[in-house]
């Protein structure tokens, strides 16, 4: 494997308030690299600097080659980096074709835009047989399988996934990060997964990560060394 993404020494302020401290990261090619911690721990504004919708005031965040730090948003998607945002976010009075045609507006991803959308409801069968169907009036679960589907219509090489868990049942958390596992195998995709559940995410990741306010404090080179470690569940997860 090679590395595809990483991030430097990254510092988050949100007026004089920091948010990220520090924060240094690496994350191969074809892994899924989980970032776990407790509620208010940093995870998010971790993935949404990456995603360039939060400006952090410095370090690097290096994708391939290149630091995209202070890049738009747009133009970090259009790299090749898709995300699925905190409460799925999907458009609530488009069908769920629409938000799929959505996802595909991008430049790196029209021509093959028809291609993909066939593919995805093939992954997808349920948004297949809904996809006239209002996205604000599906369920949780669903509209987090639309936001998965809707990123994937990018053709991304990574995926940021923040929080897929929030808002769903046991059954249905469960469902979607093993959806998640599989659109890796299938897509040969490169997964950051921000989740709050421990147990959920170190079951499909590859190596993780542990914030505590705003600081990295443990780096798992396995899912089995973070798994094992009391002292990461008791004092940093409180599990």
């Amino acid at each position: 494997m090679s590395l595809l993404l990483e991030v430097k020494n990254l510092n988050l302020y949100y007026g004089d308030a920091q948010a990220l401290a520090d924060v240094s990261l690496e994350v191969e090619r074809g892994e899924i690299v989980a970032i776990v911690g407790a509620n208010g721990a940093g995870k998010s504004s971790l993935i949404r600097s990456i995603a360039g919708i939060e400006k952090s005031r410095s370090g690097q965040i290096v994708y391939g080659e290149k630091d995209i730090r202070n890049l738009e948003p747009h133009t970090i998607c259009n790299l090749g980096i898709g995300q699925v945002a905190e409460g799925r976010q999907v458009f609530p009075t488009l069908t769920v074709e629409e938000n799929l045609e959505m996802g595909g507006l991008l430049p790196r991803a029209r021509a093959k835009a028809k291609q993909t959308l066939g593919e995805v409801y093939a992954m997808f069968p349920r948004l297949a047989e809904r996809k006239s169907q209002l996205a604000g009036s599906m369920s949780g679960g669903e509209q987090q399988m639309l936001a998965l589907a809707r990123a994937l219509m990018l053709a991304p090489k990574i995926l940021l996934i923040d929080e897929p868990s929030v808002g769903l049942s046991p059954l249905l958390v469960s469902r979607t990060i093993d959806t998640i596992r599989e659109l890796k195998a299938k897509y040969q995709l490169t997964v950051l997964m921000a989740e709050q559940n421990f147990n959920q995410a170190i079951r499909i990741a590859d190596c993780g990560y542990v914030i505590v306010h705003g600081k990295i404090a443990f780096h798992g080179a396995s899912a089995e060394e973070l798994n094992n470690n009391d002292l990461i569940r008791k004092f940093y997860l409180g599990l």
